[in-house]
């Protein structure tokens, strides 16, 4: 298994004085983080309806990659959190809006509880917007605690939320 970080965004991004739309911001990220880690594979984008009130908020832009770092897990949290920093990412309330939001998904399988970091993430089994863009780049990754498999957990999905997503096309 390997190290897959999610992506998203639905705001525009400030970064090096330009603003970024988020597959743009994407693409910066894409090589801020490339001189700290090497970017193995990635996904195409991949648009989905801002939850939890789809008429609140533009849409969402996500995607998943796949790194090869020394990082530990912390290490690369820290880096991600400064990476979004960096693109304007302020936190505020729980699924408010944001400009870049990176997530550590998996880390080579290891299987993780501190105050800062749960692996694998405590909640991707259940969000499309990123089974789907993992499924892409790591079509026989299983869930390190029960080792189901994503075809397994994206055919427990809602209809609704299947429904609701659009392919948009490369990352890279």
């Amino acid at each position: 298994m390997g190290i897959y970080i999610a992506l998203g965004a639905n705001q525009p991004a400030q970064y090096n004085g330009q603003v970024c739309a988020p597959a743009q911001t994407f693409r910066q990220a894409l090589t801020l983080l490339g001189r700290d880690m090497k970017i193995v594979a990635a996904s195409n984008l991949w648009q989905s309806p801002a939850w939890p009130d789809p008429d609140a908020q533009p849409p969402y832009i996500n995607g998943v990659m796949e790194v090869d770092t020394a990082h530990n897990p912390l290490t690369l949290l820290k880096t991600l959190k400064q990476a979004e920093a960096a693109f304007g990412r302020t936190k505020t309330v729980r699924n408010a809006p944001r400009s870049l939001d990176l997530d550590i998904l998996d880390y080579h399988g290891q299987i993780l509880h501190s105050d800062v970091l749960t692996l694998p993430h405590p909640r991707m089994l259940t969000r499309p917007f990123v089974l789907f863009p993992l499924a892409e780049i790591a079509p026989d990754w299983r869930d390190p605690k029960k080792k189901r498999t994503l075809q397994d957990w994206t055919a427990r999905l809602s209809l609704n939320e299947v429904v609701s997503m659009q392919r948009l096309g490369p990352l890279l």
